[in-house]
């Protein structure tokens, strides 16, 4: 098949759609993990962050969401634990969505005490070992978390695929 130059506006139609999502993961300081339950969706506990908005970069949404879901003005440097591809899943989510998760350090009793819930999209918020976090997560998601912990302790940041969500 012979190789065809397009536009750009034209060759990017022909790519596959994807959507972007970033977070912070933070622990409290006995090294916990912090997690928000959402109101919506089968995978109730989840790090601060959300969906891209036009124009933002990852570090921008991460740092944006987290003020808006938990109150918390973060000011660290960037630094990547992990990146996630999930695949699409038909009429639930109908396009490839990637995540970059951000590590947000440790934070203090009072910055945990100080978190404002957004209602219409956290119920609570919670801090948990592993083991404790494993009982109430989903398999999968609690295979994230794991690997996002490790991530961590090791300095080195992970990729994650997953076959689909919902």
């Amino acid at each position: 098949m012979a190789k065809t130059w397009l536009p750009p506006v034209e060759y990017v139609a022909t790519l596959p759609r994807a959507t972007a999502y970033a977070c912070l993961y933070f622990t409290d300081t006995a090294g916990r993990p912090f997690q928000l339950r959402s109101v919506y969706g089968s995978e109730a506990w989840q790090w601060p962050g959300g969906n891209m908005d036009p124009g933002e970069t990852p570090w921008q949404t991460a740092v944006r969401e987290c003020r808006e879901e938990t109150g918390i003005e973060f000011a660290g440097e960037p630094r990547l634990l992990g990146a996630h591809f999930l695949a699409p899943c038909g009429e639930d989510w109908p396009a490839n969505h990637i995540g970059f998760i951000f590590d947000g350090g440790m934070l203090t009793d009072e910055q945990i005490a100080g978190v404002v819930l957004d209602p219409e999209e956290h119920t609570e918020y919670r801090v948990h070992t592993l083991a404790e976090w494993e009982r109430v997560m989903t398999p999968r998601n609690f295979q994230r978390l794991a690997h996002i912990e490790r991530a961590r302790q090791e300095g080195a940041a992970v990729y994650l695929e997953t076959a689909a969500f919902a």
